[in-house]
């Protein structure tokens, strides 16, 4: 039986509605939505956690873990640095990164606990 997955009728809560509605224009949802949108590149994503595992690591090593080029490890790296993901300082010659703070660390830890919840939701 197919049931329908949207409103029959035509009606809403206008104070709800008006109260998300102010809340949306204090936040910076442009923002929010690049966030998620460089963390939805998969490879970007290993970078993140492999961040999380390791509190800093340099392009070569993250180049190693996903199995790059140090061009497409760096490519990554300074798409997650210019949307303040990640943080990075020079020694010598070498370039390390980090996440740039723990709310980051946060929210890929979040995105793989509720990865692995989906998935054993979805087996059972």
């Amino acid at each position: 039986m197919f049931m329908k997955d949207s409103c029959e009728i035509y009606c809403y809560d206008e104070p709800k509605v008006r109260k998300v509605q102010k809340a949306l224009e204090q936040q910076d949802i442009k923002g929010m939505a690049k966030m998620f949108k460089v963390l939805a590149d998969e490879t970007r994503m290993k970078i993140a956690f492999a961040l999380c595992e390791e509190d800093e690591l340099c392009v070569c090593d993250v180049a190693n873990i996903t199995g790059s080029s140090l061009a497409t490890a760096s490519h990554h790296l300074r798409s997650l640095k210019q949307l303040g993901v990640a943080k990075y300082r020079k020694e010598g010659k070498l370039a390390f990164y980090s996440l740039e703070d723990e709310y980051m660390r946060q929210l890929v830890h979040l995105a793989s606990t509720h990865s692995k919840e989906s998935m054993l939701h979805a087996t059972t």
